[in-house]
């Protein structure tokens, strides 16, 4: 059977996946990134998953993969394929993408941002499916999000298009790691959430998920923190979708796994703020911790597409 390799390298793991055309997924995988040993034993750790899944796909499916897709973090450089640098895993213009080529004996490869490849899988087959513009949102450690136009993303001029974690929501607030003050991902992200619930209950070890759930205990701490963080992410939010009128908002990330909990009210806030803006329809993402994958795989698609059209 046809298909492609699909890496997803987090800053701790890698998910892996062989991917069918239609985006069924036809083996899954998971390997450490191994990031405690420098980023050349990061790089080392791709190819040789690679490799490996290229070895399964012959044995399991018939034959070698016709293309492979990786995602990764940092400032990428799609056009190059080159990872231009990671604080998480530490390297400094990687060109992945033809070191992976080489590897697989020169098959079509694509390289592509974690974030904007999550936005495609979630524009393609999930949440933004058949929705001409998108929103997509990760709430996570950080806050970023993926700019969908008609099937694709927006990198922007830079390959940093979407750093909506840096729009300042709150002047004068808390120290971002980015150098400003008052960032949203420092009042709304699942790390900030977590900061003022440990901060709240007096419990250091507590999480976003734990102040989720003291929530829907009405626990009035939690509510406190909750709201503030809904109020942020309010105020950013409106900033991002005046400047970009979104048909559809989809919210993912760590966060996000608080359902309702966090949407309803996040509707409420988010159409309160509004004047002269439409208000776009607000929905959770659909493919979970699979979308980096399932979006890497795509990108080897559309390269593959490219090239036996060229």
């Amino acid at each position: 059977m046809e298909h492609v390799i699909a890496l997803d390298v987090g800053g701790t793991g890698m998910k892996a996946a062989l991917v069918a055309a239609d985006g069924t997924l036809l083996y899954e995988a998971r390997r450490p990134t191994h990031r405690e040993r420098g980023p050349q034993a990061v790089v080392t750790a791709i190819l040789d998953f690679a490799a490996e899944l290229r070895a399964h796909g012959e044995r399991t499916l018939g034959g070698p993969a016709a293309a492979a897709g990786v995602a990764v973090p940092g400032v990428v450089d799609d056009a190059r394929g080159v990872a231009v640098y990671s604080s998480n895993i530490g390297w400094r213009e990687v060109p992945l993408r033809s070191l992976l080529a080489d590897r697989l004996g020169g098959i079509p490869t694509a390289l592509g941002h974690d974030l904007r490849c999550g936005g495609l899988a979630e524009g393609r087959l999930g949440a933004g499916r058949d929705q001409d513009r998108f929103l997509f949102l990760a709430l996570g450690t950080g806050i970023a999000a993926a700019i969908g136009i008609d099937g694709r993303i927006e990198p922007g001029a830079h390959g940093s298009a979407g750093e909506i974690g840096h729009i300042v929501v709150r002047p004068g607030g808390r120290r971002c790691p980015c150098g400003q003050t008052g960032c949203l991902e420092t009042e709304a992200s699942a790390a900030a959430v977590a900061r003022d619930w440990a901060e709240a209950s007096g419990d250091p070890a507590a999480t976003a998920a734990d102040c989720a759930r003291a929530v829907q205990k009405d626990d009035p701490r939690a509510l406190a923190v909750w709201r503030g963080a809904i109020s942020a992410l309010a105020d950013g939010l409106v900033t991002g979708l005046t400047l970009l009128d979104p048909r559809t908002l989809i919210i993912g990330g760590g966060l996000a796994e608080a359902g309702e909990t966090l949407l309803a009210p996040l509707r409420e806030a988010v159409a309160e703020r509004l004047t002269f803006q439409r208000l776009p329809l607000i929905v959770p993402a659909a493919l979970g911790d699979a979308a980096g994958c399932l979006g890497a795989g795509l990108l080897a698609w559309d390269r593959l597409s490219v090239e036996v059209t060229a």
